[in-house]
């Protein structure tokens, strides 16, 4: 059993062996090379990001969310400095000057941390979602300076012209994040303007997205600043690695205790992380993400 942070990378695919048990983020459905690999090595891929509770929330992949949500909000601030290339817009605003404005797009768990953050900044900030329910619901705990609207194109493009810092934070579980902000879309923004695709680790919400380290974070594409780091936590490591360890630890112990078969029938939770079972496909989200044949997950425990 392998217990890692972040998916293998390529000098590490050769190291990984027939059977074993890889418990760690994979986002297959954004790398299919990756994929290819652990098919080929025939181990057993459990995703942090697909383990999913019987309330369809997502219990290992919360904490690195919360985390990625506030940090976009700090980086965003950063970069809209004019010195990194941004408007030259202090997001709070001071007295006598109108403050900054913020959109987010999604409302799941980064959404709402992104838009919290914002918010305690004094921005203005618009949160974007499909989901009737979930804006109701952030509408009645979020503060006064925080606006929903219901998430379509027209709406998209009819905010982004003005908004000084896009966050996308759209997750599709194990599935490759759908294109919100297309490449034609920068056109109407305004230059400087910033955007972070905290969805870039799921091959990004923004069309336009190229994943980017933190040593390099940023490209200029239109005279739009792009953030779209990778592994977005992995810049505050102290309090990322206590976040995932709480949330990960339990479930690393039952692997451990009971191996991957027994703990996946007790857990429906676990079963949900399957993704790649000694070279089978057994998650519909990778599947559909390469046109590539789905096995019964319940056929391999």
């Amino acid at each position: 059993m392998i217990i890692k942070v972040k998916e293998p990378i390529e000098p590490e695919y050769e190291l990984i062996q027939k059977d074993q048990l890889v418990f760690t983020y994979f986002h297959f459905a954004s790398s299919e090379k990756l994929t290819n690999a652990m098919m080929e090595r025939e181990a057993i891929c459990l995703a942090y990001e697909t383990v999913q509770a019987a309330d369809g929330s997502l219990p290992l992949l919360v904490p690195m969310s919360e985390v990625a949500g506030r940090m976009a909000v700090q980086e965003g601030a950063k970069y809209l400095e004019r010195p990194m290339g941004g408007k030259g817009v202090l997001l709070g605003g001071v007295p006598g000057v109108s403050p900054g404005k913020v959109l987010v797009l999604g409302g799941g768990v980064v959404g709402p941390q992104a838009a919290k953050m914002a918010a305690g900044l004094s921005a203005e900030v618009t949160i974007m979602d499909i989901s009737l329910n979930r804006l109701r619901y952030l509408c009645d705990v979020m503060e006064a300076n925080v606006k929903t609207l219901y998430s379509n194109e027209y709406n998209i493009r009819r905010l982004i012209g003005e908004c000084d810092l896009i966050i996308g934070a759209v997750l599709i579980p194990g599935a490759k994040a759908p294109n919100l902000i297309t490449r034609d879309m920068l056109k109407e923004m305004k230059p400087g303007t910033v955007l972070v695709d905290v969805a870039v680790d799921q091959g990004g919400c923004i069309e336009t997205c190229e994943p980017t380290t933190h040593e390099d974070p940023t490209y200029v594409i239109d005279e739009v600043v792009h953030y779209c780091v990778a592994n977005m936590p992995g810049a505050v490591p102290q309090t990322s690695t206590i976040a995932l360890t709480n949330a990960t630890l339990p479930y690393g112990l039952l692997l451990a205790d009971k191996g991957w078969k027994e703990a996946c029938r007790m857990r429906t939770d676990l079963l949900a992380g399957l993704n790649i079972v000694n070279g089978n496909i057994v998650h519909n989200g990778v599947a559909d993400a390469f046109d590539l044949p789905l096995e019964n997950v319940n056929n391999w425990i």
